[in-house]
Parts: structure tokens; sequence; C-alpha cells
């Protein structure tokens, strides 16, 4: 993974770690991002900061993407709060401790795009599916992008006041100006993804209704008209590296 070009090795060399071992200065907090949707964190920040999401609906919880710790605290609450019966994720950065959740709630499923199944750490109950959509819960669906990863998936929550959320990790990255997102190959080698890949986002996504995003950062969301700020930030996006929209 570190070798792929969308990442890289640091400047002083590989790290090594283990979950057990970043308890020790680590821990993992549970907390409302909005009303009715918890967020998955890591104090202090670690690796690039991200958290996760415990989406709720019909059929029970969805972990959506993860983070690299876990433990009993965190277990506890998220039971509170009707446990976990699948996590979807993303894309392959997200994957390090995947099966540490899946085990701890009973091993749920995992479900990742099968088109990125050979970054795949090691064995667990993991699901790999195919196509450009799958419902994996009653009202959650998750919708292949292909920004990113091959794989590069969003989740689509049908949410309690109907009008739909998208939580997207950083395949749809909500920029620092909430009224917009962008769309990256790679985000440390500053590599812009393909304008094909974010028509086929536009495209995809033309006929899904859904009024915020939730990014892949605590308080990174697009609160309102989220579909039409995707597709202005896609029209300038591909404007700005000189290629017509085409929508």
């Amino acid at each position: 993974m570190c070798t792929d070009e969308r990442q890289y090795v640091g400047a002083d060399g590989q790290q090594w770690t283990t979950v057990h071992r970043l308890l020790d200065t680590h821990r993992t907090v549970v907390r409302e991002e909005t009303p009715g949707l918890w967020g998955v964190g890591t104090e202090p920040s670690f690796a690039i900061g991200q958290r996760a999401l415990i989406v709720p609906g019909d059929g029970g919880n969805v972990l959506w993407d993860c983070v690299s710790t876990i433990d009993d605290a965190a277990i506890d609450r998220i039971r509170e709060l009707g446990g976990v019966s699948a996590i979807a994720v993303s894309h392959p950065h997200y994957y390090s401790a995947m099966i540490e959740w899946s085990e701890a709630f009973g091993g749920v499923p995992v479900y990742i795009h099968e088109s990125d199944k050979r970054w795949l750490p090691r064995d667990g109950n993991v699901r790999t599916w195919s196509g450009d959509t799958l419902e994996i819960l009653p009202g959650r669906t998750l919708i292949n992008t292909r920004v990113h990863f091959a794989g590069g998936s969003v989740l689509r929550w049908a949410d309690t006041d109907g009008r739909g959320a998208l939580c997207t990790g950083d395949i749809i990255a909500v920029a620092a100006d909430r009224r917009w997102v962008s769309f990256m190959y790679s985000y440390p080698n500053m590599i812009p993804e393909h304008p094909d890949t974010v028509r086929r986002t536009v495209a995809l996504l033309k006929d899904v209704p859904f009024e915020r995003i939730y990014g892949a950062w605590w308080g990174k969301v697009v609160e309102q008209d989220a579909h039409g700020a995707v597709v202005r930030s896609a029209r300038r996006y591909l404007e700005h590296i000189g290629v017509a929209p085409g929508f």
C-alpha cells in the first residue's frame, strides 16, 4: 500500500505499531456528528485523523468506514446505540482495523467492492460486491463511483427526514469551503482524478436524492443542497483541468 502512488513512505521510513500498542497512548471516542448520526474517532489524532460513522436504520446500524483504534469503552458505547450489524468501507486506506471491528460485534460482514480485493490485509468476514450499487441494509446503499480507487464507494443513507444523505469519506471530499467538494486520485501526492471518473460520479448520482454530505473528518459536512454542490464542483473541477464537463 505504501508503495502505491496514492500513498508514500515518509522521510523517516516506515513505522509500525499494533492496535494494542496504540491503546497505551490513544483512545476511541464516540460522539454525535449531528442529531441521530454518531461519529467514531481517535484521540489524539492518528493517521489522517478520519472518523467513521454509525449510520442507523431498519435492520441495525452500519459502521461506515473505520478507524485504527478500538477499545472496550467504545464497543460498550456503540452497543448502547444498537451495536453494529454491518460494516462498509469506502476504500483501502481504511482497511487497517476493519476485521477487529467486525469481530468485536460478532463477526458482522464487512462490505468492500471487488475491484479493491487485492488490497485486503487478512482474512475475516469480508463480502465483496460488484456492479454500481448494493443495498446492504434497508435505506443504506453503496454506490461505486471509482473515485480514488477502482472500488471507491460512497454510502447513500435514506435518513430520518427523508431527504437523504451521502456518507463519502474522501471519495467525494468536502472542501474547506463547505459549499464545495472535490475528487482526487491521490491526496498526499496531489494527483487529480481522471475526468471520465468525475463524469461517471455525476451520472451515477443524477437521480439519487441527497441533501447533505458527511465527509471523512469531524465537521466536514455539506449541510444543504449537497446534490447541487457535487454537480457544481464537478463542473468547476473539469473546467480547471481544461476539459468540457459534458453535463
